[in-house]
């Protein structure tokens, strides 16, 4: 959820081996347009380089470290040229061959989908019962909170949205509204509440092989650093809320984040010091994008 309502990377060893070669390609858009330019190989898909793997022994499951560039796009027709070795994109709006020419072009594809709300306009809809069902997201037509105590109920429809993210080759996970407890949401959420179902949805999805992202909740990143893989924040620097993330630095995991206004030559310069990967976006996040690094 948007909390406005509530490249420096490093080639790795394999890569600096290769030998790179200009060739004449054309790049393919999410709209399978195709524009003559000069350009290099592809990458290696980011989940094969030694710098976006964990440590000696860690789970097969995507590892982000610190300098991992990406791309947060969630409406619109997704543009597979954008140089960045992660895409975010939509769980149930992604064609699965856009998530397939993603892969072609080696980069990792993290699926979208809310974990904490129920929303109106999804094919499962249906599936939520409505005594689960909470007060809206302010903002946020058509979707309300769900009482995330309720895992007997809830754990159907979000086991089957890990594996539909599974069947369409998704790497990872991002989802969202897993800080309900901080909200005006209709039911009685602790803290410990909401550490028992975050923690229990990662290891649903580390059960299927899936990298999974802390989204926000910067109050509980301490607690949860260990159960996540990765961060994904929006708009820290804005709050100056920042320093809350370092955790996940610390455990060289990603720490990925937007912010939607302000000045990059103000917010970038203090992100690239923390060693986040952040971006400028607009609260739409189609495809426009400036990246610190």
């Amino acid at each position: 959820m948007n909390k406005i309502i509530a490249n420096s990377g490093r080639f790795s060893i394999v890569l600096a081996r290769m030998i790179l070669l200009i060739v004449a390609l054309p790049v393919l858009s999410g709209a399978d347009q195709a524009t003559p330019l000069l350009v290099m190989p592809p990458i290696l898909a980011a989940r094969d380089r030694p710098d976006t793997t964990g440590p000696p022994g860690s789970p097969s499951w995507w590892h982000p470290r610190p300098g991992t560039s990406w791309q947060w796009q969630l409406s619109g027709v997704i543009d597979t040229s954008v140089d960045a070795e992660m895409f975010d994109i939509d769980l149930f709006d992604t064609p699965q061959q856009v998530i397939d020419r993603l892969h072609a072009r080696g980069r990792t594809v993290i699926c979208y989908f809310s974990a904490g709300s129920y929303e109106n306009w999804r094919p499962d809809a249906d599936r939520y019962p409505g005594e689960i069902l909470g007060r809206d997201l302010d903002g946020w037509p058509g979707e309300r909170w769900v009482d995330i105590r309720r895992t007997d109920l809830l754990a159907p429809i979000l086991k089957a949205r890990l594996d539909l993210a599974v069947s369409k080759k998704c790497d990872g996970v991002e989802p969202d509204n897993v800080d309900g407890y901080t909200n005006d949401t209709g039911f009685p959420l602790s803290a410990t509440d909401q550490l028992r179902f975050n923690r229990w949805l990662a290891a649903m999805a580390h059960e299927r092989g899936l990298s999974i992202g802390l989204k926000n909740n910067l109050g509980q990143v301490a607690s949860l650093v260990g159960d996540f893989d990765w961060a994904l924040n929006e708009q820290c620097f804005q709050f100056d809320e920042c320093d809350a993330l370092l955790p996940f630095v610390q455990a060289g995991k990603a720490v990925f984040g937007v912010e939607y206004s302000g000045e990059t030559g103000t917010f970038c310069p203090r992100a690239n010091t923390m060693n986040f990967d952040w971006l400028k976006k607009k609260v739409t996040l189609g495809s426009w994008r400036i990246p610190c690094r």
